[in-house]
């Protein structure tokens, strides 16, 4: 079998032989050709050789037997040759399949985690920035409009934490249906209801899937790095740079026509004219439009981090590759002393 290309990932190359004199036969084994010395044979083998040296040593001792005597020993010797040739295919066979350790569809987990990170970045991101923290920083940063309806700082924050809230439990419409405001009047209209109903059931459920996505992108980076060393910081690596990119086409958009690309966001999620307020209505005095851009640009900054974070932790460098080529031999060799047992 030809030695493995350095192209190929660490997990489906090996280093060639040191000793070229040295004829020693790959055991393919899925992930790196283990190379068994062509001297060095299993010790099941080794001992049916020394049992047929002894046993062509007996016969030359004993060259004069003759009769039913010597047919009767050469009937059960050959079937104790039988049994023990029987005996040494199952063991070799035991280790083949111990051996043979190769991942379950690795390019289908790859592309998994590619998908996956971008997802499970801007997810936590979202969620970071939804959260009254946020909400108190932009209500008291300098340079923050002011409501020209005649609600506080101490009013937005209180209301502004009750919308908020709503969007991330699972209150009914009443939890902001029943507020009122300091004369009685009430404060969310029926149809701001009804819009941060719809944004709780869309970034709730947006939030679900990408657990779960995340979830199996947790259990394919563990399956991956035990089976593949390697294979899933590939993946990463590759992810956090999409996500960059991504990240890079989205800010364009948004800096050409942020009014354009606010519409078409909410257009891909809401049925049209249920997110359109006026001026006076509280979702726009709480949420004015410099919050939503202050959280996108909160939401791209997180995202970003975690980007540079993974990149970094997973660059592609030399001591990696070597740990990783380390990890698949070392899995290796204790395959194949399980299968001597």
């Amino acid at each position: 079998m030809a030695t493995p290309s350095n192209d190929k990932a660490p997990w489906q190359q090996a280093d060639p032989p040191a000793d070229e004199d040295r004829h020693e036969e790959p055991v393919w084994t899925g992930l790196l050709p283990a190379v068994v010395p062509a001297d060095t044979a299993p010790e099941d083998e080794q001992h049916d050789g020394h049992d047929d040296a002894r046993r062509g040593a007996g016969q030359r001792r004993a060259p004069g037997r003759t009769g039913g005597g010597s047919r009767a020993v050469g009937a059960a010797e050959a079937a104790g040759d039988d049994d023990r040739d029987e005996e040494a295919h199952r063991r070799a066979a035991l280790r083949r399949d111990a051996l043979a350790d190769e991942p379950r569809l690795p390019k289908l987990q790859q592309v998994l985690l590619v998908l996956v990170l971008p997802l499970a970045l801007l997810a936590a991101a979202v969620r970071v920035v939804a959260t009254p923290l946020f909400l108190w920083a932009e209500y008291h940063r300098p340079g923050f409009p002011a409501d020209s309806y005649g609600f506080s700082t101490e009013e937005r924050m209180t209301f502004g934490s009750y919308g908020l809230d709503y969007v991330m439990n699972w209150a009914p419409p009443a939890f902001l249906g029943g507020l009122q405001d300091a004369d009685g009047a009430q404060l969310f209209l029926g149809s701001e209801v009804a819009h941060m109903t719809d944004v709780k059931i869309v970034l709730q459920s947006a939030l679900a899937a990408v657990a779960v996505l995340a979830l199996l992108g947790i259990v394919s980076c563990l399956y991956l790095r035990a089976k593949a060393p390697g294979a899933a910081s590939g993946a990463l690596f590759f992810g956090s740079w999409l996500t960059v990119v991504l990240l890079v086409v989205l800010a364009v958009a948004a800096v050409l026509g942020w009014q354009q690309f606010f519409a078409l966001f909410h257009s891909l999620f809401f049925a049209d004219g249920s997110w359109t307020f006026r001026a006076s209505d509280t979702l726009i005095r709480l949420y004015p439009t410099q919050f939503w851009m202050d959280a996108a640009i909160a939401v791209a900054g997180l995202t970003l981090l975690g980007a540079l974070a993974v990149m970094v932790a997973t660059w592609p460098t030399a001591f990696r590759r070597h740990r990783a080529l380390d990890r698949v031999r070392r899995r290796q060799e204790l395959k194949r002393r399980l299968a001597g047992r």
